[in-house]
């Protein structure tokens, strides 16, 4: 156990140094780091408890969700009776839709038409016996049909991870470092975003469903006589999105390009004015679409609408058929960027609205750091002056392998690009009572085998040879512990979960590597003939 051979204790110094190393750059200021080679330049990112930042807590509305599924039932039942030729009526009652076939003896055309819009759930290996409608024969010709809460939960599930995967693009394209967004509950999506202070402008960012449309107005009549008497059939009355703008517009309801369509999406700056504008560009459906509409309506204006709202509305005043153009409405140089970035992000499949908000400052951060620091501090020298005066020169090599093993923690989750929350700093110093218990378990065996009368070097050889399964037994649970923290746990659990299994790790490797190297090659320079433990 005490022998190692040249390139083996090479591999165990070599390994050490290099994962120590990695630790160097988060002890220089991070404007010096930067001038450094990228590959250098990993650092732990503090989490929000450290450096202060934003934290929003967004619920999905599941209402419009249900409002939303339901228009889409009924749209697909005209569709299926129409298809079949069963003249009908159709109308959302409460959570349900009905249909009333105007003819009777149209009605056993009409029920499996209606039940053919209902899908399987898909459930596991698609053997699920469920569908996404109920279809009911109310009798006299009424069919009900309703979302069983099977599928409603669903359907909730797919859209809360869609919204995930759009709130992460948003988050991002302000260019914020490892932003905290997960799931939490059935409806609600945590956002956490260390380093950012102003909680407004992310609420913005996240709050607006960043639905683009592109609709001709209706010029037939003013807005005024359209508020009064009514929109003409397939037109609507739209306000205006910019704050204070009390204008109306008519515009029509059809829809000639979604924002789906939108492949790209860029501040800029209109040459001639030099006011902020958005570029975009569409997909080639997008483009020919936005084409053809341009030519058939030269010299007609054309609203761009943003979640029912009129950005601006120009006039045509030529075909537009580059499948690119731009977006201008005195916008501000930050109002141009977070419109791109909304429409590069996509458009939410349903509104969130923000349920909790916090902002932790920057002082109050430092405080975190400052006290963790100290607790950090305070524990780390009591171990060490326990282990010197109680193992004496044993004790002290217990203090160089717990120094690298804090080096290592934080080298490897320098090279993760880890997160280290106030609970991480937990971890760490509850690490170095760990570490010194692997080695007082090492020094107790030798000491127990020293009584028992072996000599010096293979009383040293015994003890770390049979401390060895208690130690990785210990170890074991309690990476098991961290394990299920991790998988289980959220945010700041997460972050102490991540250091001690860390942890754990590192100090296996340096009680049964480092330390035993330190020890043999003590013992190889010095043949002792007693153990000072």
């Amino acid at each position: 156990m005490l022998y190692f051979t040249p390139s083996k204790a090479l591999g165990i110094i070599l390994t050490a140094l290099l994962v120590c190393l990695c630790a160097v750059p988060n002890f220089f200021p991070e404007a010096t780091v930067r001038t450094w080679p990228q590959a250098l330049q990993r650092r732990i990112v503090l989490g929000l408890d450290l450096q202060g930042g934003s934290y929003l807590l967004l619920s999905l509305d599941s209402a419009y969700i249900r409002k939303q599924r339901l228009e889409q039932i009924r749209d697909s039942a005209r569709t299926a009776l129409n298809d079949v030729k069963v003249p009908h009526t159709r109308v959302i009652r409460g959570d349900a839709v009905e249909i009333r076939v105007r003819e009777q003896a149209d009605a056993e055309k009409a029920g499996p038409a209606l039940r053919g819009i209902s899908q399987p759930l898909g459930g596991l290996l698609g053997t699920s016996t469920q569908r996404d409608i109920d279809v009911q024969d109310m009798g006299e010709g009424v069919y009900r049909l309703t979302i069983p809460e099977a599928a409603m939960v669903e359907r909730l599930r797919r859209t809360i991870e869609q919204s995930i995967t759009i709130v992460e693009k948003r988050v991002n394209e302000l260019g914020t470092v490892e932003p905290i967004i997960q799931r939490q509950g059935s409806d609600r999506i945590l956002v956490q975003v260390p380093g950012m202070s102003d909680p407004s402008r992310l609420k913005d960012l996240l709050g607006k469903t960043a639905q683009m449309e592109f609709r001709m107005v209706d010029t037939t009549v003013s807005p005024e006589q359209a508020q009064a008497s009514g929109a003409p059939a397939g037109s609507e009355v739209l306000e205006s999105n910019k704050p204070g703008d009390k204008s109306l517009f008519v515009v029509k309801t059809d829809v000639l390009v979604a924002g789906g369509d939108l492949t790209d999406a860029q501040p800029g700056f209109d040459h001639r004015n030099n006011e902020p504008i958005v570029n975009f560009r569409f997909n080639s459906v997008g483009g020919q679409r936005f084409a053809r509409a341009t030519t058939e309506n030269v010299g007609v204006p054309f609203a761009i609408v943003l979640d029912k709202k009129v950005v601006s509305a120009p006039v045509i005043r030529e075909p537009i058929t580059g499948g690119q153009g731009q977006i201008s409405g005195n916008f501000t140089v930050q109002g141009a960027n977070d419109l791109a970035i909304l429409l590069r992000a996509g458009a939410l499949p349903a509104p969130l609205t923000v349920v909790e908000e916090r902002t932790v400052g920057p002082g109050l951060g430092q405080d975190a750091i400052d006290k963790g620091e100290m607790a950090a501090y305070i524990g780390s020298i009591m171990v060490v002056v326990f282990m010197l005066l109680t193992y004496r020169l044993f004790g002290f090599f217990a203090n160089i392998a717990v120094a690298i093993n804090v080096l290592m923690i934080f080298g490897v989750l320098s090279l993760l690009g880890a997160t280290l929350t106030l609970p991480g700093i937990a971890g760490v110093v509850l690490t170095v009572g760990i570490a010194v218990d692997s080695n007082v378990l090492i020094y107790e065996r030798i000491r127990e085998e020293l009584r028992g009368g072996r000599t010096a070097i293979t009383a040293i050889d015994a003890g770390f040879k049979r401390a060895l399964a208690t130690i990785l037994d210990s170890n074991i649970t309690t990476f098991i512990a961290a394990a299920v923290l991790f998988f289980i746990g959220t945010g700041p659990v997460k972050g102490f979960a991540v250091t001690l299994g860390i942890g754990i790790i590192t100090t296996v490797f340096t009680a049964f590597t480092l330390t035993r190297l330190i020890v043999a090659g003590w013992v190889r320079w010095k043949r002792p003939q007693t153990v000072p433990v």
